[in-house]
């Protein structure tokens, strides 16, 4: 049984990314990173994200390669763990087995290189 399975699928994935998305807008420091995204094509594109994080399968998620989509932002590494520590505590929010959150969270982190460029 995938995490994906274990959680419930998209409701629970839907509900951790709102909840994620509520904090994140909710911080001057990450406001500016969104200024001008249209917050809804953002919120399902991470829905699949998650999911696919999860353990749904890869044909769900087909964004762009990760610093493709973030390399213009200027992302900073302090950004970067604001936002992580954020999404933790979205999934602490929804219920997540502390280790299920780790093998998350190891995921996320395994993105840093390709977000961060300042």
């Amino acid at each position: 049984m995938t995490l994906f399975e274990k959680y419930g699928g998209v409701p629970t994935v839907s509900r951790i990314v709102s909840a994620f998305y509520r904090e994140v807008l909710s911080r001057p420091t990450l406001q500016p990173y969104f200024q001008g995204i249209e917050m809804s094509r953002l919120i399902d594109h991470q829905v699949k994200f998650i999911s696919h994080v999860l353990g749904q399968p890869a044909s769900v998620y087909e964004g762009r390669a990760l610093g493709a989509a973030h390399g213009a932002a200027g992302i900073t590494g302090e950004a970067f763990a604001e936002v992580a520590q954020i999404l933790q505590s979205a999934l602490e929010g929804a219920g997540m087995a502390p280790n299920d959150i780790s093998s998350v969270m190891s995921a996320v982190a395994g993105t840093r290189a390709a977000i961060v460029t300042r």
